[in-house]
């Protein structure tokens, strides 16, 4: 079994959606881990790379498994990302016996625009869907999100129009706007999350901030960290001379208290 390898997440040739698995080279036969789909950023124009591998690769040292999903962006729009994320929760948990993972233990991590489509999968997981191959039928849905600067309102005067122009066009149907305001459409099944964003962040903070107060509203637990000072955009933030570094640290703690990890670590 290849630890890091790249599939293609459609069998049609025109889309090139894929999925790049970081396999834990440590994980025992036997030893289901838990697995966490990486969301890139880039406002739905493009995929970040700061946000991709490096945070895979972050996971593997925290003893989980990980995957990056390349998902459509522009000049794709609704419902293309939002398919190809749960086509790669779908596909994980489809494989989970062969790739030791853990099926109940499948996270989603977005970073900005990437936050939102981790939120959308966290808001719109299903059971599988009635038709399609193996994995169609295989359940979406997230048991875990953690949504780092996340876009999420695309209706309220803080809201990242150019997020929602990306995949909804300069006219959008206001149902969908709706809809796509993921604070408006949490339930009492979405997964436990974490939230961070910073306050000097030029993406308003009050994005994550209605997001808690709805899931909170369900009663979903989460954690909710808004660190005082840093740009928009900073990946793990290592090198960040200001407390916003240590988000993996505490993110890393919160896995151990809804029982991911044995011990923290980051």
């Amino acid at each position: 079994m290849d630890e890091t390898r790249e599939l293609k997440l459609w069998d049609d040739p025109a889309v090139e959606s894929t999925l790049k698995l970081f396999l834990n080279p440590g994980a025992g036969p036997g030893e289901p881990r838990p697995l966490v789909v990486v969301l890139p950023g880039g406002g739905y124009y493009i995929r970040a790379p700061h946000e991709a591998d490096p945070v895979a690769q972050w996971f593997n040292r925290l003893g989980f498994h990980a995957a990056v999903c390349h998902y459509r962006v522009v000049p794709h729009r609704y419902p293309a990302a939002l398919s190809d994320a749960q086509r790669a929760i779908r596909t994980v948990r489809h494989n989970a016996a062969a790739w030791g993972v853990d099926p109940n233990r499948i996270g989603a991590l977005g970073f900005s625009a990437g936050g939102h489509l981790a939120c959308c999968c966290a808001n719109f997981g299903d059971d599988g869907l009635p038709e399609g191959d193996a994995i169609a039928r295989t359940p979406s849905r997230a048991n875990a999100l953690i949504a780092c600067y996340p876009v999420t309102s695309f209706i309220a005067e803080f809201a990242h129009f150019g997020s929602r122009d990306a995949i909804l066009g300069d006219e959008p149907d206001p149902e969908l706007v709706h809809k796509l305001s993921v604070e408006n459409t949490v339930t009492p099944q979405n997964p436990p999350a974490f939230l961070w964003h910073t306050a000097e962040d030029n993406l308003d903070v009050r994005n994550p901030l209605i997001y808690a107060s709805a899931l909170a509203a369900a009663k979903i637990p989460f954690a909710l960290h808004v660190y005082p000072r840093g740009p928009h955009g900073l990946g793990l933030a290592e090198t960040h001379a200001t407390s916003v570094r240590n988000w993996p640290r505490d993110c890393a703690e919160w896995f151990a208290e809804i029982n991911w990890m044995k011990e923290p670590q980051a």
